[in-house]
C-alpha cells in the first residue's frame, strides 16, 4: 500500500475517533451539572486540537511532496540506492554517516540553496535524527518559498 494511502486510512480514523470524541464532549455539556460542562469543554479541546493537528501534518507533507517533485524534475533527488544496508533494511550506519557528511558539505557551499537543505534533511533522517530532519525539511520549505515568491 503507497504511503500516501495509509495516511488517509489513518487520518480517516482519526477523524472518526475525534467525532466520538466530540460527541461525547456534548453529551458531558448536556449533563448540565457544573462538572459535567468544565469536563465537556475541556474534552471539546482535544478535537479541535486534533483537527489543527491534523490539517498542519497534511499541509507540510503536501508542500515536502511539491519539493519531492521539483528536484525529482530536476534531477536532484537524493539517490541511497547504492548505499549498504542491514539486514532490516535499513542504511549501514557508516554508510549513512559518510553520506550525511557529504551533504553537510555540500550545504556549506551554499546555505541558501533549499535543495541542499532538502537533501541534508534526507541524511539526517537516513542517520535517524528525526528531529534535526524535519528542522532542515522546515528550512528547506521556507527558503523554496522564498525562492518562489520572489
Amino acid at each position: 500500500m503507497k504511503a500516501r494511502n495509509v495516511a488517509l486510512v489513518m487520518t480517516a480514523a482519526l477523524v472518526v475517533y475525534l467525532v466520538l470524541l466530540a460527541d461525547r464532549a456534548v453529551q458531558l455539556v448536556r449533563t448540565g451539572s457544573a462538572a459535567g460542562i468544565a469536563l465537556g469543554v475541556a474534552v471539546l479541546v482535544l478535537p479541535l486540537l486534533g483537527v489543527w493537528m491534523i490539517i498542519a501534518t497534511w499541509r507540510s507533507g503536501l508542500r515536502i511532496q511539491h519539493l519531492s517533485r521539483r528536484l525529482d524534475e530536476e534531477g536532484g533527488l537524493p539517490d541511497v540506492s547504492d548505499l549498504p544496508r542491514r539486514p532490516s533494511g535499513r542504511v549501514d550506519r557508516d554508510a549513512a554517516d559518510a553520506w550525511f557528511e557529504q551533504r553537510r558539505a555540500e550545504l556549506e557551499e551554499h546555505p541558501g540553496d533549499w535543495r541542499r537543505w532538502y537533501r541534508l534533511a534526507h541524511a539526517y533522517d537516513l542517520a535517524g535524527d528525526r528531529r534535526r530532519a524535519r528542522a532542515a525539511m522546515r528550512k528547506a520549505l521556507d527558503l523554496e518559498a522564498a525562492e518562489h515568491a520572489k
